[in-house]
């Protein structure tokens, strides 16, 4: 398929629909037409646009006073408005703003790569039409977890930069990329105990195993198992969580091993899938009666922007990839089976970024589904001391799913 060439007419073509967009968005929300104090509408922002535009194509004819001019002209009737306003008594300025942002857009469209222009146009539309929306999510903000979040990425921002980037010791330590594996597999988490925090709980126990299981599937099935210790009647739909949230491992292992060894992901991508594919089908094999009851927060879940569990992270990081090392020189293959199928019954995740950090290719394949299986199997033997009445369901469905690895590991 031949690429788009981004002449000038359709470039001016973007400004003008940008602008439009933007001001379709400010003349439809209501909330300053009601007060008869509209800033600008759809005219107004297209113009605007053009005018970003047209001070661009100023600047590019060697007209070097055009863009500035046009953006402090804009800027002064911005403030004058803004002025106008608290006079008023009126507050807010995200009208002004968004009139000068969109003369950016304007002139980017010309100047810059087109999608530039476009994320900045369409981001600014979603944030305005979305104000509802993003009011009521601060309100439900949890303080301290923002506050975890904020110490984490600050924490982050000071220590990466200071941490020297070179090997240490005969098992070639990087502090640079242990910090980097702790920022990747935290961000994965995150999103995980986000989505767990804002959806799970309102759409249903199923619903927070598949979220939960990005966090920790281990922490998922301990919480199903109490849930099902607890309360007959969601005994089903506890242990479907638990299959659900176990099934997410596989993909989201997959996710962590691309990032750091696109190779052995491409070895292990089709495996993983088969291995999820079959937990699904065992979680949603039975009925779970329709549970779709509110469900407690899944207390044994940790915000992975902690700094307590990202450090502790880090330090089994290092003790897992001094252990790999020590196994596979001491004992060879034998060694990393041993260390994996031992692994299983904690984090396994560790374990298996220590081991294909470095590299590799067919030979990571046994110790990395080997780990799974001992995970897998220590996930249903958490889940069936805590949920007694339960425990011939779930023996059957977590001991064929560990079976089912055997033959994927001798591929």
């Amino acid at each position: 398929m031949p690429s788009i060439e981004w002449t000038l007419e359709l470039r001016f073509l973007i400004a003008l629909g940008l602008g439009f967009l933007i001001g379709l968005e400010r003349e439809s929300s209501g909330a300053e037409r009601k007060s008869g104090h509209l800033f600008a509408g759809v005219r107004t922002y297209t113009v605007i646009s053009l005018y970003g535009f047209a001070s661009a194509w100023l600047y590019r004819i060697d007209v070097a006073w055009g863009l500035p001019v046009g953006m402090i002209s804009l800027t002064a009737l911005a403030v004058a408005g803004y002025l106008g306003k608290i006079r008023e008594g009126r507050m807010g300025w995200t009208s002004e703003v968004s009139a000068l942002l969109t003369f950016v857009v304007g002139a980017l469209s010309l100047l810059s790569d087109v999608w530039v222009p476009i994320t900045l146009g369409v981001v600014n539309t979603i944030l305005l039409s979305e104000k509802g929306d993003i009011e009521r999510f601060v309100e439900k903000l949890d303080k301290s977890e923002f506050l975890a979040v904020l110490k984490f990425l600050v924490v982050t921002a000071i220590i990466l930069p200071a941490l020297p980037d070179r090997e240490y010791t005969q098992f070639d330590l990087n502090p640079t990329r242990i910090w980097q594996i702790v920022i990747l597999v935290s961000s994965i988490g995150f999103v995980g105990y986000f989505l767990t925090k804002r959806y799970g709980s309102r759409l249903g126990m199923w619903l927070s195993g598949i979220f939960g299981g990005i966090v920790s599937s281990t922490a998922v099935s301990i919480a199903a198992g109490r849930v099902a210790q607890r309360s007959d009647s969601r005994m089903f739909g506890a242990l479907q969580m638990s299959l659900l949230a176990s099934s997410m491992m596989y993909p989201r292992i997959l996710v962590l091993i691309w990032f750091l060894n696109p190779d052995a992901a491409l070895l292990l991508w089709w495996r993983c899938l088969i291995l999820a594919a079959i937990g699904i089908i065992l979680a949603f094999q039975f009925e779970s009666h329709g549970d779709t009851a509110k469900v407690d927060s899944i207390s044994t879940l940790e915000n992975p922007f902690e700094l307590k569990p990202a450090l502790i992270f880090a330090a089994v990081f290092v003790l897992l990839t001094i252990l790999t090392v020590f196994a596979k020189d001491a004992f060879g293959s034998a060694g990393l089976m041993l260390l994996a199928l031992i692994v299983g019954v904690v984090d396994i995740d560790p374990f298996i970024l220590s081991l294909v950090q470095d590299g590799g290719g067919y030979v990571l394949i046994m110790p990395v589904l080997m780990a799974m299986m001992s995970n897998t199997i220590a996930k249903g033997v958490y889940f069936s001391v805590l949920a007694s009445k339960l425990r011939m369901q779930a023996s059957w469905r977590y001991g064929l799913w560990a079976l089912l690895h055997v033959p994927l590991i001798l591929m």
